[in-house]
């Protein structure tokens, strides 16, 4: 049932409730006479009747008069007894139904009139969104929450919960500084560390050069194991082109990860990438403490590494076009990542082929092929048929997020040409 529905059901009950309240009272049997009005009026004649008779046997009057007197009694009881009016009870039984007629009839239409002049039937079906929640309350409570922290600034977790807000609203260079504020009243914090440098690779363009780096090496000198950092120094590595030590970063993560999850598959597939796709795959053994995750670090970009490609296998390759739906095209951030890749219908999810463009080109002509295969063993010469899936990523990572726009073909066999993939979902 929907909100209106719903609302309007549920006004009626009331209504109902109370009109049956006010009318049943109305409606129910009243006595037709006054009790005990003419059982007074004849044991008076009674009494004065034995009188008479009594004056009658004692001679004090005659006949005649007793028989005046008799009919002077009849006509006076008559009289009074005539006075009730027998016509007044219906009377007032049909006032009583004018009544409650009335009052079903005024009651629900004067509380419609009443609600549609001073209430907000549009309110009935108002969701609240997102960007109202962000641009109106969330957004005045950082505010505030920053001029608060103007005026205590030796509070290092209201810096930090004034970083994390920053960061969710997505106002980096002020996440970055409130978790500046706080790296320096908490020295040797990983865990405040990663969060800085994260937010201040995300205010210069989403790189990790410079400061962030310097940042990063301070987070892993306080915890070498410390999952976002080694996370966050793989994806610098990778950055400046320097794959060997990308793959030492992610091996190390790769420890720390429980074995089979999700994460460490993504993480075990771009290090086959970095290696090569001659080289074995080499998952270290887990640790012997329990594993932990990757607290708030996602998993790496598998197709970010910048190296050459290898000629593909006669066959093995598909070539189409990706496209956004006019109903999303508004929503694509035009610093966005658009992720195309092929994967298996069933099975792993590990993706046979992948391939990265900047969401500024869109649309685009893409070709995937077994040069951008993750894993050995793993292309599109492997299997029968794949899936397309083109994602739109505004933070950049190669995992899917809320909110990120998704699309996608059924099975189609790879060799396929003029594949056509439309982003019109959005991830939930």
């Amino acid at each position: 049932m929907t909100p209106t529905l719903l609302f309007w059901a549920f006004a009626l009950v009331l209504t109902l409730a109370s009109v049956a309240a006010l009318a049943v009272p109305l409606l129910r049997a009243r006595p037709r006479t006054a009790p005990g009005d003419d059982d007074a009026s004849a044991a008076i004649f009674r009494d004065q009747k034995r009188q008479i008779d009594e004056e009658v046997a004692a001679g004090a009057i005659t006949a005649e008069e007793r028989d005046a007197a008799h009919a002077e009694l009849v006509a006076r009881l008559s009289a009074e007894l005539g006075a009730a009016e027998p016509g007044k009870p219906a009377a007032a039984g049909r006032a009583s139904w004018i009544a409650a007629i009335t009052l079903v009839a005024i009651l629900p239409a004067a509380a419609l009139i009443a609600y549609l002049a001073l209430g907000n039937p549009s309110a009935i079906d108002a969701k609240p969104t997102a960007s109202h929640a962000q641009d109106g309350e969330i957004l005045a409570m950082v505010e505030k929450l920053a001029q608060r922290m103007r005026d205590r600034p030796d509070d290092p977790q209201g810096w930090l919960l004034l970083g994390r807000s920053w960061n969710a609203l997505k106002r980096f260079p002020e996440a970055a500084e409130a978790y500046a504020r706080a790296a320096k009243l908490v020295p040797g914090d990983a865990d405040l560390l990663a969060d800085w440098a994260d937010a201040l690779g995300m205010a210069q363009g989403r790189s990790l050069a410079g400061k962030p780096t310097e940042i990063i090496a301070q987070a892993l000198a306080a915890d070498p194991k410390h999952p976002k950092s080694l996370a966050l120094a793989a994806s610098a590595a990778m950055e400046r082109r320097d794959d060997r030590t990308a793959v030492r970063y992610w091996r190390a993560l790769l420890a720390e990860l429980p074995p089979g999850s999700e994460e460490a598959q993504g993480v075990a597939a771009t290090i086959a990438q970095l290696e090569g796709p001659g080289a074995a795959p080499r998952a270290p053994a887990p640790s012997a403490s329990a594993a932990r995750p990757a607290a708030g670090a996602g998993t790496p970009a598998a197709a970010s590494s910048p190296k050459a490609a290898t000629p593909a296998a006669a066959g093995a390759r598909i070539t189409g076009r990706v496209s956004v739906a006019a109903a999303l095209a508004a929503r694509v951030p035009r610093d966005a990542t658009v992720f195309v890749f092929a994967r298996a219908p069933s099975g792993p999810r590990v993706p046979l082929a992948v391939l990265r463009r900047p969401a500024r080109d869109l649309p685009f002509e893409f070709t995937l092929d077994e040069s951008m295969a993750m894993a050995p063993g793993m292309s599109l010469a492997t299997v029968r048929e794949v899936v397309v899936e083109a994602r739109v990523s505004a933070t950049g990572n190669a995992t899917a997020a809320p909110g990120d726009l998704t699309g996608g073909t059924g099975p189609i066999a790879p060799g396929a040409t003029g594949v056509v993939v439309t982003i019109d979902r959005v991830v939930p």
